[in-house]
């Protein structure tokens, strides 16, 4: 199906978020999906922190996209709080996609069917109290190489 990969703590998931930012390119769609508190945003935090986003990086569940200037614009999208795929337009989600950025989706399973065929599916688990799972799913070539570059990432940090 797709890589897997765990996490042990908060700091080991922002640290896997730094490793992916290091494979980004404009254009990468990645959707995070996951239970409330499962670690999308701390994920989120880590690429951020590797694209060289200063200051603070949050949810953006009440401002449903926050846009952070780092090495790649990063375009914060949290979709929780929309209930209905046409809300996405008032947002500029399409363009938003489309942008000369890299797009973090929290929540980006709620609409998959509007998502862009080629986009990496990250779904977080609890295995623990800090704990996390990660198992990824591409939806095209360029999903697939990124999956496959951060799961190596993630396994020669390990080995280290």
């Amino acid at each position: 199906m797709g890589d897997t990969f765990t996490t042990q703590s908060v700091g080991e998931t922002e640290r896997a978020g730094r490793l992916l930012a290091r494979h980004l390119q404009a254009g990468d769609v990645i959707a995070l999906a996951g239970d409330l508190g499962a670690g999308k945003t701390h994920l989120v935090q880590g690429v951020a922190g590797g694209l060289g986003v200063e200051g603070a990086v949050t949810s953006p569940t009440f401002n449903i996209l926050l846009v952070h200037a780092g090495s790649l614009p990063l375009y914060h999208l949290d979709l929780y709080r929309l209930d209905d795929p046409a809300q996405l337009e008032d947002i500029d989600f399409y363009a938003t996609l489309e942008g000369d950025g890299v797009s973090l989706i929290e929540w980006g399973d709620r609409f998959p069917d509007e998502l862009p065929a080629d986009h990496l599916l990250v779904e977080i688990s609890r295995l623990g109290e800090t704990a996390r799972g990660f198992r990824l799913t591409p939806g095209g070539p360029r999903s697939a190489v990124l999956a496959a570059a951060w799961s190596r990432s993630m396994r020669e940090g390990a080995a280290r």
